[in-house]
């Protein structure tokens, strides 16, 4: 039976380095990866979640995207993202579907929405 194991997004980018820059110094994620010269496709990494950055060319014309992330410590994250000036969509609060949850802009328009269940960790 096939299981399956990971998701990973493909957000096509704006400008790929100042991506880099958003996702590493903001959100915490490291570069796994990087093709190309000069460098036009990367990902990054943090934790069990990895997120592609593609350069938007006449080739890749697509954006942006959103996806949910789900996380544990949301609140210190929250915190470390709001203190580095990131734009942040929707504020952080407890939702009526059980989440307490955020979201932020990364330069490109992509969205990333940062959930944790309510009364407990996922």
């Amino acid at each position: 039976m096939t299981k399956l194991q990971s998701i990973s997004p493909i957000f096509v980018v704006e400008d790929l380095p100042r991506a880099l820059g958003f996702y590493q110094d903001v959100l915490g994620f490291d570069i796994a990866w990087s093709w190309g010269a000069p460098v036009d496709i990367a990902a990054v990494c943090r934790d069990e979640v990895e997120v592609t950055l593609a350069q938007r060319t006449d080739e890749r014309p697509h954006g942006p995207a959103r996806v949910y992330l789900r996380v544990s410590g949301i609140d210190a994250y929250y915190a470390s993202i709001e203190a580095a000036g990131a734009e942040i969509r929707v504020p952080i609060g407890d939702r009526a579907y059980g989440l307490r949850d955020f979201r932020v802009v990364d330069p490109s328009g992509n969205e990333l929405d940062v959930g944790e269940t309510l009364g407990g960790r996922t």
